[in-house]
């Protein structure tokens, strides 16, 4: 398989016309054709229904789209970083997070990017939803990323990442944290740590109170780090997500009927210029596997 069989296939995806896609891609159609049937062949199977005057996907180009277009993306990445590095380019990269956004998500990308230049630079900037908005807004973010960014601005450019459950979080000698299942009966003698740094705690905190919970006499949290501690010292219990990091002293637990859910975004500006390390990680972050680190995450 190649790269520009791949790019084709999106190509004709996206506009549903063999004659359109083959200008986008400054190829005759026939080049085009003929490089999408060699992709057909190694796939076993036809991608497109070829009808006039519009090219449809069959049931095996839609299956193949998003494996195809997340293969690309990786595949784009890597020459953009490989072309920075023989060009001796200092790699800078300015990223905002939210308070919820644990930065090990992005530790394995940076690690990568890291061995690929001789000199790069780091800024994080940390706030909620709308300081991260703010920090794109005035250039000192290139990319963001956030649970949800409520600012209506028509130049933020969205891309979902993954969604992710929320799960109990306690300290490893608390009673509960030798049961198997827990209910939300369990949890009305428990005091509550309300994560109200995170984007989603009204809905959180909604979602336990129709069970039953007095959410209202909760302890208020203001970061992370404040709630792992008073966790380890078994002040009480949290719900986090997923993909939050958690210490070896603290076990995590599902609880029957928490139905809460936050799905993690990307954010950029649209028509700004990025550099070249910020183009690399956000198509390293789109064509990332998030479903199996969320799996590893949730069942340490």
């Amino acid at each position: 398989m190649e790269m520009h069989q791949v790019r084709y296939f999106l190509a004709v995806a996206r506009v549903l016309n063999f004659t359109r896609a083959a200008d986008e891609c400054n190829v005759t159609q026939p080049s085009l054709t003929r490089a999408i049937k060699q992709l057909e062949a190694e796939l076993d199977g036809d991608l497109f229904r070829r009808e006039r005057p519009a090219a449809q996907l069959t049931e095996l180009g839609q299956r193949m789209h998003p494996l195809l277009k997340q293969c690309y993306e990786a595949a784009t990445g890597a020459r953009e970083l490989a072309s920075s590095f023989k060009s001796g380019e200092v790699g800078a990269l300015r990223i905002a997070l939210t308070h919820s956004v644990d930065l090990s998500l992005l530790i394995p990308y940076l690690d990568q990017i890291k061995r690929l230049f001789n000199r790069l630079e780091f800024r994080f900037l940390r706030g909620n939803a709308s300081e991260v908005a703010e920090y794109l807004k005035r250039g000192e973010a290139e990319l963001g990323i956030a649970a949800e960014i409520s600012e209506e601005w028509d130049r933020l450019d969205t891309w979902p990442l993954f969604t992710e459950s929320f799960q109990l979080v306690v300290n490893r000698n608390h009673p509960l944290a030798t049961r198997d299942k827990i209910e939300f009966n369990d949890l009305r003698a428990e005091q509550l740590l309300s994560r109200n740094y995170c984007e989603h705690a009204a809905r959180v905190n909604s979602s336990l109170r129709e069970h039953g919970l007095d959410v209202d006499r909760s302890h208020e949290i203001a970061s992370e780090r404040d709630l792992i501690e008073l966790l380890e010292a078994d002040i009480g219990v949290a719900v986090v997500p997923d993909t939050a990091s958690i210490p070896a002293t603290l076990k995590r637990a599902n609880v029957e009927g928490l139905d809460a859910r936050r799905t993690v975004n990307l954010y950029g500006v649209a028509g700004r210029e990025r550099t070249a390390v910020a183009s690399a990680v956000m198509r390293m972050l789109r064509g990332a596997d998030w479903q199996q680190l969320i799996s590893k995450t949730a069942s340490a």
